[in-house]
């Protein structure tokens, strides 16, 4: 069971229990305005997205994780790595946390601990962050992570314009 602590979170797979708290984030039309079309998720859809999640974990070896508060056990949400779709040719670093817990740093710090995983633990050289233009939250974040702003473009499928921020792991510094 891969598990990753930080001083605040514990990032780890997904279980049956998760699928009512994912599916509460994902059902905020504010969350989600910034993730694929925008449209909201509702609790079968959350269901087809975590299976999704551990079918990549399966056969890739990494994956998004569900991330939960280290003094409460509450899921607030999930971040990890993933194999592109059609906007970047390098493995993606992707956070999308409940509204409640914007803010606080928990992006930043549970993606710090997800970049040194990747570093140290699964050995890859690059990863990069997609995020749609203009979206200055998940730019900041990215920009904690050291990651520089390498390019914009527009989603092949949705139109929408995105930014796409790389690191080379090689000279990241947790």
């Amino acid at each position: 069971m891969t598990e990753i602590r930080t001083p605040r979170l514990v990032l780890r797979r997904w279980s049956d229990d998760d699928l009512v708290p994912l599916s509460e984030i994902n059902a905020d039309p504010e969350v989600m305005r910034r993730v694929g079309d925008g449209s909201v998720r509702d609790l079968e859809g959350t269901a087809e997205d975590i299976e999704r999640y551990e079918e990549e974990w399966d056969e890739e070896g990494f994956g998004l994780f569900a991330v939960e508060l280290l003094a409460s056990g509450e899921l607030i949400g999930l971040v990890g790595l993933s194999v592109p779709d059609e906007t970047a040719a390098d493995i993606e670093i992707s956070w999308r946390l409940g509204r409640p817990f914007w803010g606080q740093g928990y992006a930043s710090e549970a993606a710090h601990a997800v970049l040194e995983w990747a570093l140290q633990d699964r050995g890859l050289d690059r990863v990069v962050a997609v995020t749609h233009l203009g979206d200055r939250a998940s730019e900041n974040v990215a920009a904690k992570l050291g990651m520089e702003a390498e390019r914009d473009l527009d989603h092949p499928v949705l139109g929408v314009p995105l930014r796409v921020h790389a690191i080379d792991l090689t000279e990241y510094q947790a």
